[in-house]
């Protein structure tokens, strides 16, 4: 939908642009049928952070309190970037892997579907 400001000489300037980040990316993280967590975590995040960085110390203290991530086989787990299928390589950096400024990651866990099968 097309939004059009009362005035003609109205212009908005992104508060999340990112140069606004200092350096980092603003990044969006979410676990796909986990929802205790009702939407994607955002973290800025420096482009240069290895991606075995963000998997093996990020994401266990975003959704450690979980009781099922202890349970999560990493070498089964599925990534969306963007919404596209996504390998990612684990001793690249996030700007290597293609995570920009406000990406979304997505973490598919099969085998897992959240507490009880509910998907939370």
């Amino acid at each position: 939908m097309t939004v059009r400001a009362i005035r003609d000489d109205y212009t908005a300037v992104p508060k999340d642009l990112e140069t606004n980040f200092h350096g980092n990316r603003l990044v969006y993280l979410g676990w796909d049928q986990h929802l205790m967590f009702c939407a994607p975590l955002a973290f800025p995040l420096p482009p240069q952070m290895p991606f075995r960085a963000l998997r093996d110390e990020l994401l266990p203290a975003g959704f450690g309190q979980h009781p099922e991530f202890a349970r999560i086989d990493w070498e089964r787990a599925e990534w969306l970037l963007d919404g596209a299928p996504f390998v990612p390589d684990l001793d690249a950096s996030l700007d290597a892997n293609g995570v920009g400024h406000k990406s979304v990651l997505r973490l598919r866990t099969p085998g897992l579907a959240g507490l009880q099968g509910s998907g939370s």
